[in-house]
């Protein structure tokens, strides 16, 4: 199960940090990304990290803006730390996470598990 917090209003040019707690089979996870959804357009990537913590990976349209983290302190944990936010940012994010094995990071398909979405709204 995972459980995705954090969202809210902030003005252009400000900072947001969502997160996203894993519970249960934990063990069978191989890697956690963010997608989000803007009103009448597809799903689109927007990062991932592996579970270790290793590896991570962001969308053009966020890289130097958004920095995916697993969380050292906080048990089966990521976060989205959101800086310089565009109106364009707007729209509902979800975690998600997935196995191992899958071909594509950045396609949802390829993720099992997917919590409820929180909603990030970007004024200008």
């Amino acid at each position: 199960q995972l459980q995705a917090s954090g969202g809210g209003l902030v003005q252009a040019g400000g900072s947001l940090r969502l997160s996203c707690a894993a519970s249960g089979r934990t063990s069978s996870l191989y890697a956690m990304g963010w997608f989000r959804q803007a009103p009448g357009k597809e799903r689109e990537f927007v990062a991932t990290v592996k579970w270790t913590g290793a590896t991570t990976y962001n969308a053009d349209s966020v890289k130097d803006r958004f920095t995916i983290t697993r969380d050292n302190n906080a048990k089966n944990t990521m976060s989205l730390q959101m800086n310089s936010l565009k109106p364009e940012d707007t729209a509902v994010y979800y975690c998600a996470a997935r196995p191992s094995g899958r071909d594509s990071v950045t396609d949802s398909r390829s993720y099992d598990y997917w919590g409820k979405g929180t909603q990030v709204t970007v004024s200008s």
